[in-house]
């Protein structure tokens, strides 16, 4: 169908719009403001003289990603919705469980710079794994495999991320192990969260194809990579 055209009179003459024409321009911008805002906090963590400024700017940056991510999203609907719940919710459970029993992951605790707690976790810590999970869903499910083996593959690809995530997040006052070493129980309990809720992600009939999604998980891996090989 050709796109409907809109025209506007002016004192000059008559301008021709496209409608909807400003719509392909979304995704660039809204990708170049992401790897904009990262490529400041990278620069901000690895070389300022201040990193612990850009330190409190991750709730920023994390809540700026989750607007620019749904922003995307194409069914607002009652299954995206139980979705984003289950994920947010029971992400921030295993984390508070986590954190007071040492089961699913290993003895850590929290810092400062994921701003405000609840039971010792991070609120945005949920809006965290809905991030992960959702991104790492649509990259999965690009491909032609079952919805098992999707599940897997969004599980590995969040523990791929996260094999470069921890070691900065000690460096970075975002969480510490009290051992002083990422325990395997850590890496293991990831994978079997994410699993969890990969299941739920290829299970409930949500939206699925949107274009933002790879490129959050994209910038975040590169991102975690970049400032692991500074350390």
């Amino acid at each position: 169908m050709p796109e409907k055209t809109q025209t506007i009179a002016t004192g000059s003459g008559n301008t021709t719009l496209t409608q909807g024409g400003w719509r392909r321009y979304l995704l660039p911008l809204s990708v170049a403001v992401l790897v904009i805002f990262h490529s400041v906090g990278f620069y901000g963590l690895a070389f300022s003289d201040n990193p612990e400024y850009f330190q409190q700017l991750t709730p920023m940056n994390l809540l700026l990603t989750a607007v620019l991510l749904f922003s995307f999203h194409k069914r607002w609907n009652g299954s995206f919705m139980l979705f984003a719940l289950m994920a947010a919710t029971v992400g921030f459970t295993a984390e508070v469980l986590g954190i007071h029993t040492g089961l699913l992951f290993g003895d850590y605790s929290y810092g400062a710079a994921l701003g405000l707690k609840l039971w010792e976790v991070p609120l945005l810590i949920g809006l965290n794994w809905l991030i992960l999970i959702y991104s790492t869903g649509h990259i999965s499910d690009f491909t032609k495999f079952a919805w098992p083996v999707k599940a897997v593959l969004g599980s590995l690809l969040m523990v791929l991320l996260d094999l470069f995530l921890e070691p900065v997040a000690v460096e970075y006052d975002f969480w510490r192990w009290h051992s002083n070493n990422i325990p395997l129980s850590n890496f293991i309990g990831w994978f079997g969260v994410a699993l969890l809720l990969q299941v739920l992600y290829q299970w409930l009939p949500i939206a699925k194809g949107n274009p933002m999604a790879p490129f959050v998980f994209l910038v975040q891996l590169l991102f975690f990579v970049g400032l692991y090989l500074c350390l």
